[in-house]
This record gives structure tokens, sequence and C-alpha cells, in this order.
């Protein structure tokens, strides 16, 4: 279903596209979200774990600009995820103001354990495209992204 308003035929074909971007976007998080919920996780807390399992100990500043989240709200997903022993924030030997976020062993045994289910999610959830229709949402997402992020706003 897309769009009831009656604008010009530019403004129908933005709001059919993004009607859809957005419920295929919801769709996705449905299916793959249950995943990190059986682990009490957010999905900033997942996210979080996810990247410092694969790219290992950084600044807060670094994860906030990985996972896309503002610099305010990783300072509290932080604080919960260390409070619950899954992290720890030492302070950078380069730059005195920065904190290094590293995993702990019971935080890498957790994402070491969640992330295999997850990834077989992401299988099953777009395993309704084929390989090509896979590699044309990656590579139309990425023109997206990096089309706004380079625009002058």
């Amino acid at each position: 279903m897309g769009t009831h308003y009656k604008g010009n035929d530019e403004e129908v074909l933005a709001l059919n596209a993004w009607i859809k971007l957005a419920r295929a976007n919801k769709s996705v998080f449905k299916n793959i979200k249950p995943s990190m919920v059986r682990y009490n996780l957010t999905t900033t807390q997942f996210a979080v774990l996810e990247s410092l399992l694969h790219l290992g100990s950084m600044s807060q500043n670094q994860l906030s600009a990985k996972i896309l989240r503002s610099s305010g709200n990783i300072v509290k997903v932080i604080d919960n995820l260390e409070r619950d022993g899954l992290v720890i924030r030492e302070a950078s030997t380069k730059d005195r103001r920065a904190k290094i976020v590293s995993l702990t062993t019971k935080g890498k045994a957790i994402i070491s354990i969640i992330f295999p289910d997850h990834i077989k999610s992401i299988i099953k959830t777009l395993s309704i495209l084929n390989e090509k229709e896979q590699l044309e949402l990656g590579r139309l997402c990425k023109k997206l992204g990096l089309g706004l992020d380079t625009k002058d706003n």
C-alpha cells in the first residue's frame, strides 16, 4: 500500500519509496530482534557488543560513530553494559579525555553465543531476496546513505 497523498508525480514517487523503506525496515527488525531480546539486550547494546567483538576495543566516540548513535546516548548504553559486567571503560593512554571501551570475558562470551543465532536470523530474513537482489539492495542502501551523508543539508 502506498501513499494516498494527491501530490505531483515526484512527491508521490518519493513518498511511496519512503513508505516501502520504512515498512521493510520495521519488518526486518521485527524478525531479527528476538535473538537480542532473548538475552535482555537492546538493539543499541547488541550493536556495541557486536562492534567490540569484531573491531576490538575503541573509544566511546568511535563506538557512537560506528553504530550511528549520539555520544550522549552511547554513554548511557555503555553505563548499562558496564553495570551488567559486559564491558569495561579505561582511560586512553593516547588521549586523557577519551575512554576506551572493551569487552569483558562475560561480554565476549555472551556476544559470541548470540551472534551465530543473529546471523541465522539475518540470513533467514533476507532469504526472501535472491543473491542478486541482496546485492542490489545493499548497493541502493549504500548509495542512499552515502548520498545523504555527503549532501549539504
